[in-house]
């Protein structure tokens, strides 16, 4: 009798090991099914040709210049660097919902993991994390749309767009973006008056760097693009997020015709908001720059405070529409 129940367990167990395959055949036979069922779209980043599933269902995104995009376009963010979201971005900052990975010096990156993303965009902060970040998600479609050294930043800032409109089904929202860019571009160069002498500087932790034409943080391309003349080039100048330290009466004695501001301290987020002066107070006060034509012919332009942590297209256009409105005031 042991035998025979011996024998009754072990045709139980074969029918059981033969039921378990079976279903895990049919298992993962769903799983590629629907595998095969997500639309992808083939697009171009910084490292070649990516396939990447089309209107992504879980999204990361560490890219600073394209948060005010994505918001826009209605994308939700699974996990993101909150700390390098800027407050006027309103659907992302402060939005609990999403898994805060911290910022760029100390990043939990095990987060984007936990998160279980689809679609993963890589950030300019982040650079230093591309190795690692694409070991820990193998799965995920990992775009890097960084802008380029050496290229355009116009060419780059539309590409961004572009690109992540293929990705998220918005091509006529992208479309729409670059051509608000190049109207702001357009009316820049047809207002500026090339005599005018144009200094570019940025107030960061209450000093005043100089920002380099074509190399300079945020303003320095658009020298180039614009077409400006500046009232002072530094020989060996960087793109330093702080901007380069020379003395303010060096930018004085260039005595600018237009000033052009970025606020460094307004964005970061440690700032004492109701006791910060700004940098409009910290220039206007400054006693080597009273003499200086820009500040005396109010020709001066502080970009919007949240450049620093939002760089992207829609940024510059702003930017470039401020400018074009100073500039016709000169006229």
């Amino acid at each position: 009798m042991a035998k025979v129940r011996l024998s009754v367990i072990a045709g139980f167990a074969a029918a059981g090991l033969a039921l378990t395959a079976c279903t895990n055949t049919e298992g993962d036979d769903a799983a590629s099914t629907a595998a095969a069922d997500v639309e992808t779209v083939t697009i171009e980043d910084n490292h070649g040709t990516q396939e990447v599933p089309v209107d992504p269902e879980t999204v990361v995104s560490l890219d600073n210049r394209t948060f005010e995009v994505l918001a826009d376009w209605g994308v939700e963010l699974e996990a993101a660097p909150v700390a390098l979201i800027p407050d006027t971005i309103e659907a992302y900052a402060g939005n609990e919902d999403i898994l805060n990975i911290g910022n760029h010096r100390e990043p939990d990156l095990e987060l984007i993991t936990a998160a279980e993303p689809d679609f993963i965009l890589q950030g300019q902060r982040f650079t230093n994390y591309y190795d690692d970040i694409a070991e820990l998600n193998p799965d995920a479609a990992y775009v890097d749309l960084n802008v380029r050294d050496g290229e355009p930043i116009d060419q780059e800032l539309k590409r961004q767009v572009t690109e992540l409109g293929k990705v998220f089904e918005t091509e006529d929202e992208a479309e729409q973006l670059i051509a608000d860019f190049d109207a702001a571009l357009e009316r820049a160069q047809e207002a500026y008056d090339s005599s005018k002498t144009v200094m570019a500087v940025n107030v960061s932790g209450g000093e005043i760097g100089y920002i380099a034409p074509g190399v300079g943080r945020m303003y320095g391309p658009l020298f180039d693009l614009v077409g400006m003349t500046p009232s002072l080039e530094v020989e060996g100048s960087s793109s330093n997020h702080e901007g380069d330290d020379i003395s303010v009466e060096a930018i004085a004695q260039s005595n600018p015709d237009i000033l052009l501001v970025m606020d460094r301290d307004a964005a970061v987020q440690s700032v004492d908001q109701e006791s910060y002066a700004g940098a409009a107070a910290l220039i206007n006060e400054n006693p080597a720059l009273q003499n200086v034509t820009a500040l005396n012919e109010d020709a001066v332009y502080i970009a919007p405070g949240d450049t620093y942590t939002n760089e992207s297209i829609i940024t510059y256009t702003e930017i470039l529409n401020g400018m074009a409105d100073l500039f016709e005031s000169q006229q």
